[in-house]
């Protein structure tokens, strides 16, 4: 079992040109949960998780990780505890994939430890767990959007951390591979107690996949706790300005967001055609 980590945010303040993009938020990743950030474009999903990983620096507050200053850790020890998939992650110009993902082993690398069995395992299972096996001598940058974001995960899943950190890891992916991609962390997460966060668009697999799922709006967390305990059509309508139904999802028993659109509501329907079918 992975060793679990305490990260937590304390009154961070960030902001770019002038405008502030988190404001004085605090939050807790529960450890060795699964929990999910959603939230409407522009709501600071991705910047919460970038500062939680210490790619930005807040302008005030504290990123923590086991009770010290992010910031005042080595990069190596970091690494070591911390892996993170960032949104728009860049290869090096040439760079085969088996060396990609066996840069995820860098942390465990030093003067006394070189690389060895452990490393060559650790780079062939992320590979297959994230079906990149035959991809390995293959050149990066000759992969198709959904292949490239495979192999990112398997780097990540190299690294064999206890804390996981995804920018929207389902970027770029099919529908079965998404699925796939998140079973994988949700594998982790059961059988090595991985603790995972990750930022999805996609509200129902969120729902799905999710013990916690911690929803943003304007900077700061508005929502907080298990699917099945906050989602509902007024947290939707308030946050996404979407109206919706939300019933039971019939393969997960988790909440199912279906969105109401203009074309699909009976007020919409007006005319001596609504409702009629055409005659052949």
């Amino acid at each position: 079992m992975s060793e679990r980590h305490m990260l937590r945010a304390e009154e961070i303040r960030l902001g770019y040109n002038g405008r502030e993009v988190l404001g004085g938020l605090s939050f807790e990743v529960p450890p060795g949960e699964v929990t999910v950030i959603v939230g409407p474009n522009g709501c600071g999903k991705s910047t919460l998780l970038r500062t939680l990983a210490r790619l930005l620096r807040p302008a005030s507050g504290t990123v923590c990780l086991d009770g010290r200053d992010i910031h005042t850790m080595p990069t190596r020890k970091v690494a070591a505890v911390l892996g993170i998939l960032p949104q728009t992650p860049v290869a090096p110009a040439g760079i085969r994939v088996s060396e990609l993902v066996g840069q995820g082993r860098y942390p465990h690398q030093g003067r006394l430890r070189r690389w060895g069995v452990e490393d060559e395992d650790a780079v062939a299972q992320a590979l297959l767990a994230t079906d990149a096996l035959e991809l390995a001598e293959r050149p990066v940058d000759e992969l198709s959007g959904g292949q490239r974001q495979r192999v990112w995960i398997a780097m990540a899943l190299a690294q064999r951390t206890g804390l996981l950190l995804l920018d929207e890891p389902t970027t770029f992916l099919d529908v079965p591979h998404q699925v796939e991609v998140l079973d994988l962390l949700t594998d982790l997460n059961r059988r090595e107690g991985t603790t995972v966060v990750a930022v999805l668009h996609d509200l129902n697999l969120a729902c799905r996949y999710a013990d916690r799922i911690v929803v943003m709006n304007g900077g700061t967390i508005v929502a907080e706790g298990s699917p099945s305990r906050i989602v509902g059509e007024e947290l939707m309508r308030t946050v996404f300005g979407m109206d919706c139904r939300v019933i039971a999802d019939p393969v997960s028993d988790t909440p199912l967001i279906v969105p109401i659109g203009r074309h699909h509501c009976t007020a919409a329907r007006t005319g001596p055609a609504a409702g009629a079918v055409s005659p052949r």
